[in-house]
């Protein structure tokens, strides 16, 4: 596999996997908004990618012209064999598949949870608390979603080493490695088939369970392969993006101690502070293939070409957001777009907010005092999804 070639014009030739883009992305979309609201590379077979919150917001809505059929920009466009409803579907297939996964992502749903994300925080803690320090990605945020997810799923929360693979597979790998990704998807599917045959022998009380009894707009039962791309979409969706937000939000709080100490002194700002951080840092960019030709904010756009649909850059629009590129952990104006715009609008909106908030409420609660360890590097992800996969802390005041 050739190495692609350093950008050397972001405006005409942008790439989101350069390492550039991947260790610090914001001033490159300041770049890029200063440009125009919809910038163009050649580079993925042909990529657009909206630059301003106007032109995210046009895009999100328009289902006629932009499909969601393709969620991922990569090197290759093989036809779409195994889709991952509601995310890949688009109308009027998308509402009733949506519609079957709301039930367990209410607020009440989500507060049922809660008590056990609680218990996984503190267990994670423990295993690292009379230490100096840890790689509080590695040891504490990936593990929270990934192991709240299984629980949900009602399958086993120490298979989560195998899902932290097939995200990094899928969502990284896969960009440019084909073979990866399709291994990674087989894998999973293989994974997922032998716990639905189970429930068809044994049912039991959990999501997997429930979307097997749920019904279609005809009343008919869903297919295994319904099933099976809706079980793929909680796993990838459902981890990846949440774990990374939490990790920012710690990073943030590490380099950051006036809001680490103000969150300590004020605990009732942090939901406040949660959706601060969901708008600074927004973890997932999304892709729409072009279907028909249109203009989006004055800029025409032609199909043949994937679409970038960055909300962290809609999010850092100053247009919309004073101080843009400034955390505030009290802004009181905040409409930011970390879980998307339009129908497909994240469904488990409300668990990853419950998830980053006892996240970090049970990390201060026990670690109050810490700071980045600057003599190693915090290792940022590449691709659709943006957060600290090595962040070393260490504890305690400086000395």
């Amino acid at each position: 596999m050739t190495e692609p070639r350093p950008v050397t014009d972001w405006i005409h030739d942008f790439d989101h996997t350069d390492p550039r883009w991947t260790e610090n992305p914001y001033p490159i979309w300041d770049e890029l908004r200063s440009a125009s609201p919809v910038v163009h590379t050649d580079r993925f077979l042909g990529v657009y990618m909206p630059t301003t919150f106007e032109a995210v917001k046009e895009i999100s809505y328009d289902t006629d012209h932009f499909s969601s059929r393709r969620i991922i920009v990569r090197n290759e466009r093989p036809e779409v064999v195994q889709p991952a409803p509601p995310i890949t579907s688009d109308p009027p297939e998308h509402k009733p598949a949506k519609r079957l996964l709301l039930p367990p992502f209410t607020p009440d749903a989500v507060r049922l949870l809660e008590p056990r994300v609680r218990a996984i925080c503190n267990e994670l803690i423990d295993d690292f608390i009379e230490d100096d320090g840890c790689d509080a990605a590695a040891q504490y945020t990936k593990h929270i979603p990934v192991r709240a997810i299984a629980h949900m799923l009602g399958i086993p929360e120490q298979d989560s080493d195998l899902f932290i693979k097939w995200i990094h597979e899928v969502l990284e790998l896969g960009i440019t490695d084909t073979a990866t990704l399709m291994r990674a998807v087989e894998e999973m599917s293989i994974y997922f088939i032998g716990h639905i045959a189970k429930r068809k022998q044994h049912p039991t009380d959990d999501l997997i369970s429930s979307l097997m009894n749920a019904r279609d707009k005809n009343g008919q039962p869903l297919s295994d392969p319904h099933v099976l791309g809706s079980l793929r979409l909680l796993l990838i969706a459902g981890i990846d993006t949440t774990w990374s937000a939490i990790g920012a939000s710690l990073w943030h709080l590490a380099k950051t101690p006036a809001d680490r100490d103000r969150l300590l002194a004020e605990p009732e700002l942090l939901p406040t502070a949660i959706e601060e951080f969901l708008r600074a840092y927004a973890p997932v960019t999304m892709a729409r293939e072009v279907m028909k030709e249109t203009v989006i904010s004055g800029c025409p756009v032609k199909p043949g070409n994937m679409v970038l649909l960055s909300f962290p850059a809609a999010n850092r629009d100053p247009s919309v957001f004073p101080d843009a590129d400034q955390v505030k952990i009290d802004r009181k104006e905040n409409p930011h777009v970390a879980f998307g715009l339009g129908i497909h609008r994240c469904v488990g909106s409300n668990l990853a907010r419950m998830e980053m908030t006892v996240a970090i409420e049970e990390w201060l609660k026990r670690v109050p005092d810490f700071r980045l360890d600057t003599s190693q590097k915090v290792k940022w992800s590449e691709g659709t999804v943006r957060g600290p996969r090595q962040l070393p802390i260490l504890f305690g005041k400086p000395s």
